[in-house]
């Protein structure tokens, strides 16, 4: 034992090693170590990332079986460096010795034994660690920089291919996974093995050459730094122009601008002595409006711009009859209607129009209609149709469409000439505009038996057999048969309904009677606002000719001359004339042909190109004034003007307008004033002096709703139309106020103005209660018996029917007050003296009432509306019997009735006087009634004194 103790103390002194102490303290003890893995074949497994140093191990070590003191690496497989720390209970945990690197190695294999206590050994187990990589390095370009050259014109599938590595040792940190252009708005693109290839042709005069910013990224998204590709451009001849922009703006009052000022037509030196040259310009706005940028007033004021007969018939402005009727979504009118072939058609009333003709007459209207190919070609298209309204189906007139033609039939009645003789009745046209699909314009004036054809605008040159005429007899007499007048149909009167439906779009329908439209108004009705605009003549070589058509939509340049081509082209422009054009795109192509000697032709590539016609400013209309005004009740009786200090502005804000020196040539197309709320039209109206309208280029309908002032006319006018506009009412009583609302607009409402309100306000009369009167009475109200006072009192009467009353109280109470008789005892005699002058008075006004009768006539309704709106039936005047006066000046009473001398009696008149109340009156005199009157006033001029009882006055 004691042996035993010595050698520990030995070995811990030499070693101070637990190793040592354990084996010779646990030598008898020991069992026999082994590693606790449960498939000692498979080994170990570990992963260490390569900033780490320790590494999961799968399983984890631990030793069993003994007292386990450390583990042991055994170096089978190169460099193993690894340690394994003894932790706890057996387990351990593996560390790398030093940094590890998956660039140089990415694995290790080595074999572990667990050691017990006393120095035994378990049998190995093989561990595999594997290096983990992490995106430590970014990617590199083989080449510093990539420089390449293309033709112009062509499309490559490659132009050059860039290629980038990684150093990171795994795969998804090492592979490239991704090229990118970094230059912006580059035709080119790169796919993802670094393929770059132009994705248009390149253009040597748009760009020499192109440099591209490009970079790589692995797959761990790590950006490497960007190199330069640079592409050259080669420059290629090639047939066509050159110069000519892809789009071309124009901002609205702009006048002409030029289109392609520096366009060159290149033959790239081919042999070509040439004998023709063709170049032909389109100008493109079918998508606009009626086929162009067209005005958008209504019809109506367009008709009036051109000088159009006044007396000329619109079939289709927007009347009751055409708010079944489909509008044409877009474009910049409201008044073109779509027939949809089917139920689309109107009836026009007979109030509209004539429904017969004259042998004198034209018919316009612009239409644009497409073939039908799964119609008979002997289907009729209805544009307009005059037929029985019942019992048979004669059609008496009609313009339609049949087989692509434009078809006028005219059929005479009886009474116009001999029942045996054919007369011309049927103009048949073959027009290719009738079925393009475009918007055109026609119209068929007649002088019969001449008839003639304008398309838009141009009289069309007739043809052998076209038109083609058909003659007929005339139509049968027939008894109680009228007719009814369709548009886009034609009524079939045995059957009750219609047939033969447009299918298309119809607009400006319109017929004259009696005359023809002049042939320059028809061209002004169609006319474009915009279109190119043609070179100078004095620009045209010998051997060169301009040729444009009617729209100027399109224009050609012929010749030999090549050179003055180039300088035609150069020269074409485009202009929009109107204020506010339709913003967007106008398209144009440019197609050239040329022919060389011997007929050999070079084919020259068509150019497209467009006018961005940009957004005008929009005007801003503002209408103000007051927006309350009061008049009292026989104002309004003789009428009131609704806008009297209406002033209307129009803010400019286009290049146009910008140097204008006032607001004289701006114009409005129309007002409308609506009444809140409807106009009774038993007693109200609302009116305009035709004299006004006469002078001006404005028409007005005023109905119970308000008034409608229409036309394009200069904004001066307009506001002083407007100011015109008066409102008469006969019973104002009814009323508290009336309420007027003013909307103007400007290109057929394209543009409103605010919502402007003017408020009409009746003044009531105010009734004026006895002890009022007494108590706002002053000295200075009847100073005299004067003949003027007399006057005063027949005007107050006549405006008031309580004015005698109130002026006979004021008598009273002035008199009193400033009398100094009443301190003293011979107040007496002043208050008879006062009373006596107030009764003279009142005989006074009974004459002059008289004498005025016709005018108190005539203001008998005003004096019982005004009551109307007045209660004043409990209004009484309380007589207090005379009694003697004491010695000591007591209490004077006593008068005689006024009832008597004021007859109150219902004198409206008014059947429909609903809110009247039976005690409405007015001051009523009969003749041969004064006399007793008379005398019993004057009898009563003694002393006495007036009591006012208004116990029972009621407010």
């Amino acid at each position: 034992m004691v042996d035993k103790l010595f050698l520990s103390a030995v070995c811990l002194a030499i070693s101070a090693t637990f190793i040592c102490v354990s084996t010779a303290i646990t030598d008898e003890t020991d069992g026999e170590p082994r590693l606790d893995i449960a498939e000692p074949e498979k080994g170990y497994h570990g992963l260490v990332k390569e900033n780490e140093t320790l590494v999961e191990v799968t399983p984890i070590i631990r030793g069993i079986g003994a007292d386990i003191c450390s583990f042991r690496i055994h170096k089978h497989h190169g460099e193993a460096p690894f340690e394994i720390i003894l932790k706890k209970d057996g387990e351990a945990e593996l560390r790398a010795r030093k940094a590890l690197n998956c660039e140089k190695r990415k694995s290790y294999k080595f074999d572990i034994a667990a050691v017990s206590c006393s120095g035994r050994q378990s049998k190995n187990a093989t561990v595999h660690i594997n290096v983990e990589d992490i995106n430590e390095y970014a990617p590199a370009f083989l080449e510093p920089a990539y420089v390449r050259q293309v033709d112009e014109g062509r499309l490559y599938e490659e132009i050059v291919q860039v290629e980038a590595t990684d150093r990171d040792c795994n795969p998804k940190f090492g592979d490239i996974c991704e090229y990118k252009i970094l230059t912006r708005d580059q035709p080119f693109s790169i796919d993802s093995e670094g393929i770059i290839r132009n994705t248009d042709p390149l253009d040597y005069e748009k760009s020499h050459n192109h440099i591209l910013s490009v970079v790589a990224y692995d797959c761990g998204m790590k950006q490497s730094a960007p190199i330069m590709v640079t592409i050259k451009v080669n420059r290629i001849c090639k047939l066509g122009w050159k110069g000519i922009p892809e789009r071309v703006d124009y901002a609205p009052g702009s006048g002409k601008g030029e289109l392609f000022p520096a366009a060159q037509l290149k033959l790239c030196d081919v042999p070509c002595n040439v004998t023709n040259v063709q170049s032909k310009l389109t100008l493109s706005t079918s998508h606009i409006g009626k086929g162009c940028d067209r005005d958008t007033y209504s019809v109506q004021n367009q008709r009036k711009l051109c000088g159009a007969s006044s007396e000329s018939v619109e079939l289709l402005n927007s009347g009751e009859w055409t708010k079944t009727l489909s509008v044409d979504d877009g474009r910049d009118s409201d008044e073109m209607y779509e027939f949809d072939g089917v139920s689309s058609a109107v009836a026009i009333p007979n109030t509209v129009l004539n429904h017969g003709l004259a042998s004198t007459f034209t018919i316009s209207t612009w239409m644009k209609h497409k073939s039908q190919p799964h119609l008979d070609k002997h289907a009729k298209e209805h544009i307009l149709c005059s037929a029985d309204d019942h019992k048979m189906n004669r059609h008496h007139y009609a313009l339609f469409v049949r087989n692509c033609r434009l078809i006028l039939l005219l059929r005479r009645d009886l009474s116009d000439g001999d029942l045996n003789i054919f007369r011309p009745a049927e103009w048949r046209w073959k027009l290719p505009q009738v079925c393009d699909n475009e918007w055109h314009h026609y119209a068929v004036s007649v002088q019969f038996p001449e008839v003639q054809l304008y398309v838009d605008g141009s009289l069309f040159k007739s043809e052998k057999k076209n038109p083609e005429v058909i003659d007929d007899w005339p139509l049968h007499p027939t008894k109680d048969i009228n007719t009814t007048l369709t548009v886009g149909a034609c009524w079939q009167g045995s059957e009750n309904k219609m047939k033969h439906h447009l299918r298309g779009y119809l607009a400006g329908l319109s017929v004259l009677l009696g005359q023809t439209e002049k042939p320059h108004v028809l061209a002004c009705l169609h006319k474009c606002k915009e279109s190119l605009e043609v070179p100078a003549m004095e620009l045209l070589e010998p051997g060169m000719e301009l040729l444009t058509n009617s729209d100027l939509t399109d224009l050609s340049v012929e010749g030999n001359n090549l050179t003055n081509l180039e300088v035609l082209v150069k020269k074409i422009g485009y202009a929009n004339s109107r204020e506010f054009p339709t913003p967007g795109r106008r398209n144009l192509r440019l197609t050239t042909s040329i022919i060389c000697e011997h007929n050999h032709p070079l084919k020259i590539p068509p150019v497209e190109s467009y006018v961005m016609v940009l957004q005008a400013q929009q005007p801003s209309i503002t209408i103000v004034g007051t927006t309350s005004v009061a008049r009292e009740y026989h104002d309004f009786r003789q009428g009131v003007r609704v806008f009297t200090d209406l002033h209307i502005t129009m803010q400019p804000t286009i290049s146009s307008w910008k140097h204008s020196e006032s607001i004289g040539d701006k114009k409005l197309d129309s007002c409308v004033v609506s009444v809140y709320p409807s106009l009774n039209p038993d007693h109200e109206t609302m009116s305009i002096p035709d004299k006004v309208l006469t002078q001006l280029e404005i028409s007005a309908k005023i109905s119970k709703d308000g008034a409608t002032l229409s036309g394009s006319d200069l904004l001066y006018n307009y506001e002083e139309a407007l100011r015109q506009i008066q409102y008469t009412n006969q019973k104002p009583a009814y009323y508290l106020n009336r309420v007027f609302k003013l909307v103007c607009s400007e290109m057929n409402g394209r543009f409103l103005s605010n919502e402007y309100v003017q408020t009409l306000t009746v003044i009531h009369p105010r009734v004026v209660s006895a002890s009022t009167a007494q108590e706002s009475a002053t000295p200075e109200t009847i100073a005299a018996v004067h003949p003027a006072h007399a006057q005063i009192a027949v005007h107050q009467v006549e405006m008031n029917p309580h004015a005698i009353v109130n002026h006979y109280l004021e008598s009273i109470s002035s008199d009193h007050s400033a009398s100094p008789a009443f301190v003293g005892g011979s107040h007496v005699v002043t208050v008879m003296l006062v009373v006596c002058v107030g009764f003279l008075l009142l005989l006074m006004v009974v004459g002059a009432l008289r004498i005025h009768s016709a005018h108190h006539r005539a203001t008998q309704e005003e004096i019982a509306d005004a009551e109307m709106a007045w209660d004043d039936s409990a209004l009484t005047i309380t007589v207090n019997p005379m009694e003697q006066i004491n010695g000591s000046g007591g209490k004077l009473s006593g008068v005689s009735s006024l009832d008597k001398s004021l007859g109150h009696e219902d004198d409206d008149g008014d059947e429909d006087d609903d809110n009247s109340s039976d005690d409405n009156s007015s001051y009523h005199d009969e003749d041969g009634d004064s006399s007793e009157e008379e005398d019993a006033h004057a009898s009563s001029c003694k002393v006495k004194d007036l009591e006012w009882d208004n116990s029972t006055l009621a407010i």
